[in-house]
């Protein structure tokens, strides 16, 4: 493993270490300008993951952090959601979790995304594939979608933006945050997901950076780009792999 990957799974630990104290389900939220919750939880993990991974010559972007366009100036840049699935955290839901990526010149390199509910731990980079609580893992290798299983926004699926495929060929299962999804793409403990409605930089990079790593495929309706934008706003995501990405986008059209 190299030094950034590592860097990584200590971070990551230490923050499920913290986030233990609280308890998912029975954890006071308040409403963000534009109306997502955050916790105590949300604000603390920022805060340590920040004073783990981030150097002097490092850009940082995260949810929980006000952005510093400084970032763009800088060569490697980590992106960060420290609790994807803020919603499912305050229900008690065991779909949520802690992301992190490092971007270099825009191209996500190393990752890692751990659910502490579920005691999950994926890391993975360009050099080294990805590995599931240290187990070497990759995407599924189904070819067709009559058959395959595929994560839903669970949020989406309330709003009534999934009733259009209840036809289709595959199953649908509801799963709260998206990087969550896309780590279980790359896992191949389930075969795609997609997403209907825009994300950001921070919910995605570390996921995709997985998917790929795992011999997946992964693209934006803004079209594939790096990462570090100034607007860090993606139009629509699709990942799978590759037999199966442009079968999902074609059947999300």
């Amino acid at each position: 493993m190299d030094t950034d990957l590592q860097r990584i799974e200590q971070a990551l630990l230490a923050a499920r270490e913290a986030a233990a104290q609280f308890t998912a389900g029975r954890v006071a939220s308040q409403k963000k300008e534009g109306g997502d919750p955050v916790t105590e939880a949300d604000v603390l993990l920022d805060k340590i993951l920040k004073e783990m991974l981030l150097r002097p010559s490092e850009g940082w972007l995260s949810e929980e952090t006000a952005d510093d366009l400084s970032r763009l100036k800088k060569e490697r840049v980590w992106i960060v959601d420290p609790l994807d699935g803020t919603r499912e955290f305050i229900e008690g839901i065991c779909e949520w979790c802690i992301s992190a990526a490092l971007t270099v010149n825009g191209r996500p390199t190393a990752a890692g995304i751990c659910n502490p509910a579920t005691n999950q731990v994926f890391l993975g980079s360009r050099e080294h594939g990805v590995t599931l609580n240290g187990r070497p893992v990759r995407v599924s290798e189904r070819t067709e979608l009559e058959g395959a299983r595929i994560l839903a926004s669970r949020s989406e699926v309330r709003r009534g933006l999934w009733k259009r495929f209840e036809g289709a060929p595959f199953e649908i299962i509801p799963t709260g945050s998206v990087a969550y999804k896309l780590a279980c793409v790359a896992a191949g403990l389930a075969d795609g997901t997609f997403t209907l409605v825009p994300k950001n930089e921070w919910d995605v990079a570390a996921g995709v950076l997985l998917v790929e790593a795992a011999g997946g495929q992964w693209c934006a309706a803004n079209q594939r780009r790096q990462f570090n934008q100034p607007n860090p706003r993606l139009e629509g995501l699709w990942a799978a792999n590759p037999s199966l990405i442009s079968k999902l986008k074609e059947i999300s059209k």
